[in-house]
């Protein structure tokens, strides 16, 4: 097998706009069918984006036996139980981040994924695979700009339509679980561990439930992290990292378009480099990675312990800001 054929559980905006036109992109991936519990819409779906089969009920795609993996962008309190009835199908997963409701629900994922030896689950954080992300990444650890210190992080848009997904709490809503995990996971992903404590503060909408704003402060030991996120401010992100003798950053940090030419910029001993990157499409590079991780047999570049971790510094910051302790720590 030199190709793996995908399923698509959902017609969620993020799959038919983004991911799976760039999945189609990847040369050893071929999206096969989409399912939806509305079979109109499916159809529709599936006509629009030139895939073969089309299902009225996710069920019906995973007992489809064609199917090697299956990409999960439900909604978040489905991620977990739609992932682990993809592994019972014997299908791999990319489902989308964030990975669960709460860390408990992430280590359930993490055993039941564990009895599935052969099948591959990855969360789908589609910024690490992005070249300006891994050169970033590459100079911290060289230490181009000295020993890291603190990273901050932003990351806004604006949307009040009570009728959307992150409007909504009881499903995972808000702007913590929706944005805010980027930017804890990209703290922790240049610092290379956990953080030890996470202080959180956020505003809550009245109407939603959700919150809206949320800043955090997480203590690494060695350096810190603070980021604020935000649903309802003008659209905006931005990512700053700074060590001992420079700083590196980031203009675009999450949503590059796959069309354009990125910049990075590196600050050091008064003089700064501007570091451009060709035009490419994160997704598909992410899935270009996960596919070959399932034909070689070989680990998901993003392990389910990373995607367990981050939802522990999640539920710290949930503490944090929930009981105003401003010392919440992520060990268990």
């Amino acid at each position: 097998m030199d190709t793996v054929t995908w399923g698509i559980i959902s017609t969620a905006k993020i799959g038919t706009e983004q991911v799976i036109p760039a999945i189609q992109e990847a040369n050893n991936c071929t999206v096969q069918a989409i399912s939806s519990r509305d079979k109109t819409k499916a159809r529709q779906s599936a006509e629009q984006l030139n895939i073969p089969d089309a299902y009225g009920s996710y069920e019906d795609l995973l007992a489809d036996d064609t199917i090697d993996a299956v990409y999960n962008p439900l909604p978040n309190h489905l991620h977990v139980p739609y992932t682990i009835d993809a592994l019972e199908a014997g299908k791999h997963v990319l489902c989308e981040k964030p990975i669960a409701m709460d860390a408990e629900e992430a280590k359930k994922l993490k055993k039941v994924a564990a009895s599935y030896p052969n099948l591959k689950v990855m969360e789908a954080f589609m910024y690490r695979f992005h070249p300006q992300w891994r050169k970033a990444k590459k100079m911290v650890e060289n230490g181009d700009i000295g020993k890291l210190q603190t990273v901050e992080s932003f990351f806004s848009y604006c949307n009040d339509d009570p009728d959307d997904i992150r409007n909504k709490a009881d499903i995972g809503g808000g702007g913590l679980m929706d944005i805010g995990c980027y930017c804890i996971s990209l703290s922790r992903y240049l610092f290379g561990k956990e953080p030890e404590k996470v202080m959180g503060k956020w505003k809550i909408d009245d109407q939603f439930q959700t919150d809206y704003l949320a800043s955090g402060v997480l203590d690494f030991g060695s350096g810190t992290a603070t980021f604020s996120c935000s649903t309802q401010a003008a659209a905006h992100q931005r990512v700053n990292i700074v060590g001992e003798t420079g700083r590196i950053v980031i203009d675009i940090p999450f949503n590059v378009p796959p069309g354009d030419e990125t910049d990075i910029w590196l600050y050091q001993d008064n003089q700064q480099e501007k570091i451009t990157f060709d035009p490419v499409n994160h997704y598909t590079i992410q899935a270009r990675a996960f596919a070959q991780s399932i034909l070689d047999d070989t680990s998901v570049p993003t392990p389910l312990e990373d995607a367990v971790n981050n939802m522990k510094t999640i539920d710290a910051f949930r503490a944090s800001a929930q009981h105003k302790k401003y010392d919440a720590d992520t060990k268990e």
